[in-house]
């Protein structure tokens, strides 16, 4: 059996990394958490993460050529999109936290792993 505990900080770390950097750190600690951890719940919460975060990246992008496209008046579409990412990343930790023997599926988004 794994340890609960453990699995619940490893799990809300993945999903959490967002909270660390937009940047590589946000995908790198996901992937690190993958190939060092042997819980198969915590390696697909960092799937899962990693794919959430793969996500964000591309809809971020697209939001920002919209908004510059339109000069700005798409700009309240960037604040909806922030608030959605946030409120996405905490759901997941809060569900990870709550019930770690469970993986979290966040919802409208590709996964590529």
């Amino acid at each position: 059996m794994y340890d609960s505990d453990k699995r619940k900080i490893l799990s809300a770390l993945s999903h959490g990394a967002i909270f660390l950097s937009a940047t590589l750190v946000s995908v790198g600690l996901p992937i690190a958490i993958l190939f060092l951890s042997e819980d198969p719940v915590v390696k697909e919460n960092a799937k899962e993460s990693i794919n959430f975060h793969f996500n964000v990246w591309l809809y971020g992008a697209i939001v920002t050529g919209l908004t510059w496209i339109t000069f700005g008046l798409l700009l309240p579409l960037a604040g909806l999109w922030f608030l959605v990412h946030w409120g996405l990343t905490i759901w997941a930790i809060f569900s990870v936290v709550t019930d770690p023997d469970k993986p979290f599926r966040y919802p409208f988004i590709f996964r590529v792993f």
